[in-house]
């Protein structure tokens, strides 16, 4: 079982990092990085299309795995 779960949460890992580098890069001039972004404050929007998927896919890969994480120091102890 605890062979089953930590390939599982290596699988679950390497996804995790596949659905970051996929996720579209927000790049900021350099003034901004200078000034602190003061003038993006207001213009938040909400993600949408291949950006939200893969927001929600990051967050939930993410659950997956800490929950694995928790099964393996749960096994081990026991």
């Amino acid at each position: 079982m605890y062979n089953a779960l930590l390939t599982a949460m290596i699988v679950v890992g390497i996804l995790i990092i596949i659905a970051v580098l996929m996720q579209p890069s927000k790049q900021q001039d350099a003034l901004s990085a200078l000034s602190g972004g003061g003038g993006d404050l207001f213009a938040t929007q909400k993600a949408r299309g291949f950006e939200a998927v893969m927001q929600r896919a990051t967050t939930v890969l993410g659950a997956i795995w800490f929950l694995l994480g928790l099964a393996l120091v749960y096994l081990s102890a026991h």
